[in-house]
């Protein structure tokens, strides 16, 4: 069993065995994905994965599934060796919040504002809420990664 089999297989046991509710797919032979039923269970899955050792915060992606879906997602990439594992996790359009991953994994924090100004995900935990990339006087609730954003608001 190569490295990535071993970590993808390890992934799996512990997504699907332990006490969190998931539900896990392969949508390609070194992917994992495993959608989060509750933000509750985010922080132990991502300390989990690090005490087993599968892998680093690659990237955290916003992902606006439209208006008419209500809902935003929210994409944790971790890689160990060809393995991909992405935590999915589903959020309100309205008020949605995330707990900080920055007290496990520190380079987690940039992902975390990215997303916070660029989608309006809030970051519970966030230990610096300031912009970076969006210039100061940008409007507040005016997210330009969201599809309903109009830019005629920003003239």
């Amino acid at each position: 069993m190569t490295k990535t089999e071993e970590a993808l297989a390890l992934a799996s046991d512990m997504m699907e065995n332990w006490a969190w509710e998931t539900i896990t797919v392969r949508p390609e032979p070194n992917r994992l994905d495993a959608t989060l039923k509750s933000t509750d269970d985010l922080i132990p899955i991502v300390v989990a994965l690090r005490v087993k050792r599968l892998g680093y915060l690659s990237a955290i992606t916003g992902l606006d599934l439209g208006v008419e879906a209500g809902e935003l997602e929210v994409l944790y990439h971790f890689c160990a060796a060809a393995a991909v594992i992405t935590l999915r996790l589903r959020l309100p359009r309205e008020a949605p919040v995330v707990p900080s991953l920055s007290e496990i994994i520190p380079s987690a924090e940039a992902f975390e504002r990215e997303l916070r100004e660029m989608f309006g995900v809030e970051i519970s935990g966030l230990k610096t809420p300031e912009r970076l990339y969006l210039p100061d006087d940008w409007p507040e609730g005016v997210y330009p990664l969201r599809k309903d954003f109009d830019p005629s608001v920003l003239q």
